[in-house]
């Protein structure tokens, strides 16, 4: 086989090799420990990723003689948008964890998440995915518990060591189902010959879809397995970033790489559907009562892991492409700027609130739907074909709406001309990426379901109606009512952590005492 059709495989193994690089080195140290080297192998990993992606975007991919690995047009953004995170990560951490004890350990552990989240990405044979979506999890485990001194850490942490083994358990469970049915570990083979069938699949083929479907659910924190991700806001800001940024979105990966089979199982579809749906408009709505920053982006990132499923689950795959790699650095940069976000968010709310008048929200419902209509005509003219699915539209042309409508409210002081060509640009935007991450993607056969459509499309109006009412009517008492409830998280985290205590209890550290900490030290001084 020529070189250069080996090179995809040669760059997509460099770039797990680069982060063990670094790990080596890190733990190999006998002098005083050094940022440098980790930071020139995420730098390196970054670079590898990069060239590959240009590759396939320019080459495609070819046939590889290792059937554990697999390059697809999907491999290389997913592998960038990790080394990014992880290069970016790595160097900030240089300065955020300065004077910290165990930062050799730090380090490492770090390296080898990234390091196993890329073989998640890479791995074609069914055993490979499980080692490396148990090593992330338990190397992630060791770095949320790098404050061991922390109750809130401890007990975060020890929920998701839970939850992570549940969900190791359901994946193992299927893998073996699925090896049963075909004889092979080989993911390729295993989807190859669900997307060229169009029988219905056996009751252990929807009973391994729904266990893998169970595992995804937990790995992104949905509703009600979700209380950990709150509360890891207590390890140290680099690994929330690492979490948010490059790791919880897992589950999407997982289920892009199952497509043709998760499009043939209808059950599992719903069970994704209904709990991602209503941890979509929980979240959302829970998120909107807190006031600390990070805490805000963890509900958030429970929300917009939820919005990802149903993306998949609806067949949008595309969506689902593009929503993963958006999320991952909107959120690792949220995380890592969260001490400049503590400033701009005291300066929006000692803004003065403008309410949105009914002219205004009206003018919004009507330029929106203008834009749309032009939007068709331009699309039909153009010969491109709208997909069945309303729901996401329906998600699109609302928060439109909430932007134009709310165009004079808070910090905000745009004219409406400006901002329509803002929401313009937006609707194009989406239109151009949506169509370009479709053509990346091998097209899995998934039927439309019209009640699928309409309970997600439901949960968005729902969505927008409650944010309405949370934002611009809390005088009421009704509202004021519900939104207290929110405020508790409608007490569904204690629900389970009570249930996760009473399997596995835990010890959990005493909190240190302030005051007992500054009278110990007057009398040292004494």
């Amino acid at each position: 086989m020529p070189i250069f059709e080996l090179l995809p495989l040669i760059l997509g193994l460099c770039v797990p090799a680069m982060f063990l690089l670094g790990f080596a080195q890190t733990m190999l140290s006998r002098t005083t420990f050094s940022w440098r080297y980790p930071q020139v192998t995420g730098f390196m990993a970054l670079m590898t990723s990069a060239v590959l992606f240009v590759w396939v975007l320019i080459q495609g991919t070819s046939s590889s003689p290792l059937t554990w690995i697999h390059i697809t047009n999907v491999t290389p953004i997913i592998l960038l948008t990790i080394s990014v995170i992880a290069f970016v990560v790595l160097r900030f951490s240089e300065n955020y964890m300065q004077g910290e004890p165990r930062l050799q350990k730090f380090c490492a552990m770090l390296q080898l998440t990234f390091a196993a989240a890329s073989m998640v990405v890479l791995s074609n044979h069914l055993l490979i995915l499980l080692v490396a979506w148990m090593a992330v999890s338990l190397f992630m485990h060791q770095l949320l518990l790098f404050y061991p001194e922390r109750p809130r850490a401890v007990m975060a942490a020890h929920k998701k060591f839970i939850f992570a083994r549940v969900a190791e358990l359901s994946l193992l469970a299927a893998f073996i189902v699925l090896y049963v049915q075909h004889g092979t570990w080989v993911i390729s083979d295993v989807m190859g010959y669900y997307a060229s069938t169009e029988s219905s699949l056996n009751l252990q083929e929807n009973v391994a879809m729904c266990l893998i479907a169970l595992a995804v659910i937990i790995k992104c924190a949905q509703l009600p397995v979700h209380g950990w991700l709150i509360q890891v806001v207590e390890a140290p800001t680099p690994v929330s970033a690492a979490l948010h940024g490059g790791v919880i979105n897992m589950g999407g990966v997982v289920l892009i790489i199952f497509a043709p089979l998760f499009a043939l199982s209808s059950a599992a579809q719903w069970i994704v559907l209904v709990v991602a749906g209503l941890t979509i408009l929980i979240s959302a709505l829970i998120m909107m009562t807190r006031i600390s920053i990070k805490v805000r982006l963890a509900w958030s990132t429970s929300a917009q892991m939820g919005l990802m499923l149903v993306e998949c689950a609806l067949g949008l795959y595309e969506l689902a492409l593009l929503h993963l790699v958006a999320h991952s650095f909107y959120k690792a940069y949220g995380f890592l700027n969260s001490g400049s976000a503590v400033t701009q968010s005291m300066q929006a709310r000692n803004s003065v609130e403008r309410p949105p008048s009914v002219l205004q929200w009206l003018l919004a419902f009507a330029i929106v739907g203008l834009l749309f209509v032009l939007l068709v005509i331009f699309t039909l003219d153009q010969g491109i074909q709208f997909q069945g699915y309303i729901s996401l539209w329906v998600l699109l042309a609302l928060s439109l709406v909430m932007l134009l409508a709310q165009r004079n409210s808070g910090l905000n002081q745009i004219n409406i001309v400006t901002q329509t060509l803002l929401a313009s640009f937006i609707l194009i935007a989406y239109m151009t990426l949506k169509y370009s991450s479709y053509s990346l993607l091998e097209p899995a056969s998934h039927a439309y379901n019209v009640w699928a459509d309409a309970w997600i499309s439901l949960i968005f109006v729902v969505l927008f109606v409650a944010g309405y009412l949370q934002r611009y009517q809390l005088h009421r008492k009704w509202v004021q009512a519900c939104n207290l409830a929110l405020y508790s998280g409608l007490y569904i985290d204690e629900w389970s952590t009570r249930a996760t205590l009473a399997i596995w209890p835990k010890a959990l550290p005493e909190r240190a005492n302030a005051k007992k900490i500054v009278s110990n030290q007057q009398e040292s001084l004494l």
